[in-house]
């Protein structure tokens, strides 16, 4: 059975990933600054269109480093969508700000931008637009209130490397943008991820943040407490290389998606991932779905037991453990959010995945939806 397992995901590494490595052992430049650092920044913020790209160690790091960046501190209050990763609230928590968190969109599971204005206070100083799952939020109105009331715009593009909005590439959209490079991206460096702006201040302010705060003049001497967050050429190396290959990972995502479509288009009592809105297509980053009525959980256990791997929906923010140590909990309810965690799971779909393999997943699900004799209790 091991042997017959298919993973959620399996990373895609076709192209000169094992030439560049080589490179860098060759030369010797191993470390943070080894030339394929500054390649892939520049490729990255070109392939982007922004003015500056920042390598740092991942995703969570590029959002730690980007809040700290924008002065972002206590009492400040950051609109943010529940429906998403810790590493999300993590800086914001950590350095006394208040996370306002909006529900999801019951279509596309992104943040409800109906919602955002209504949050909305003078102790707000961002919003923090998240990409989820292979569609992207509707920048416009976010846009159009970040501008009405002067607020920062944070944009989470982790999940959507190469996806667009209204044609124009996602991640150039923030003050300041972060991706991630996680296995499970369109790009991967194993770790790694990348924050860009167009400003020179921010840029510099990112820079410094991720190489301990080392004054330009004493490198010794520091003004400031910054982290060590810095990308190594190593990983680099595998950036450019799958960053060379990015147009066939979007493409293969597409086909992986369409497939799964085609596939259980007819399984009764099952939400697919939305196909499109009026301002993107979806690019299946993950192939998602929810039971109308049976919770999740019920349904990857009897998946893993017949040798699929899944992956739950992000546990809501509002309703973590961790939020009742700290002054501000929230008692309101975010059903959205809340149900999208309860009865939503997603099936393998990583750029390595074979038809073959996308296809047994799917019948599996079917027999596993067929046969389910599992109680329909609500999980929270």
């Amino acid at each position: 059975m091991l042997n017959d397992f298919i993973p959620v995901n399996q990373p895609l590494l076709s192209g000169n990933e094992s030439k560049y490595l080589q490179e860098c052992i060759s030369s010797g430049w191993i470390s943070s600054e080894g030339p394929f650092v500054s390649r892939f920044e520049r490729e990255m913020a070109s392939f982007v269109g922004r003015k500056h790209a920042i390598a740092v160690s991942n995703g969570s790091a590029a959002l730690d480093a980007s809040i700290c960046a924008l002065g972002i501190s206590e009492g400040d209050e950051v609109i943010l969508p529940s429906f998403t990763i810790i590493s999300c609230v993590s800086q914001i928590l950590r350095c006394g700000a208040i996370p306002i968190f909006v529900d999801a969109d019951p279509l596309t599971w992104n943040m409800d931008i109906l919602s955002i204005e209504t949050k909305i206070t003078n102790k707000t100083k961002a919003i923090m637009a998240v990409h989820i799952y292979g569609l992207p939020v509707d920048m416009d109105p976010i846009l159009t209130l970040a501008k009405k009331y002067g607020l920062f715009l944070i944009e989470d593009a982790a999940e959507a490397i190469g996806q667009t909005y209204k044609n124009r590439p996602c991640g150039s959209f923030g003050d300041v943008s972060t991706f991630s490079f996680y296995p499970n991206k369109h790009i991967t460096t194993g770790e790694g991820g990348m924050i860009l702006t167009d400003s020179d201040q921010l840029a510099a302010s990112c820079r410094s943040l991720r190489n301990l705060c080392f004054k330009s003049s004493q490198r010794f001497v520091h003004d400031s407490l910054g982290w060590n967050l810095r990308m190594t050429n190593l990983q680099a190396a595998l950036g450019v290389a799958q960053l060379e290959k990015i147009e066939y990972h979007i493409q293969r995502k597409l086909e992986i998606g369409h497939l799964y479509n085609n596939l259980l288009s007819d399984v009764p009592d099952v939400q697919l991932p939305q196909k499109s809105t009026d301002y993107a297509s979806n690019l299946y980053w993950v192939y998602g779905l929810i039971h109308l009525s049976l919770p999740a959980v019920h349904i990857t256990r009897a998946l893993a037991d017949r040798g699929i791997g899944t992956r739950p929906f992000f546990y809501p923010l509002h309703l973590q453990p961790l939020m009742k140590g700290y002054p501000f909990p929230s008692t309101e309810r975010l059903p959205i959010s809340e149900r999208l965690s309860a009865y939503g799971f997603y099936l393998p779909s990583g750029l390595g995945h074979t038809d073959a393999q996308i296809i047994k997943a799917a019948e599996t699900l079917k027999t596993v939806l067929l046969s389910s004799s599992y109680s329909h209790e609500t999980p929270y």
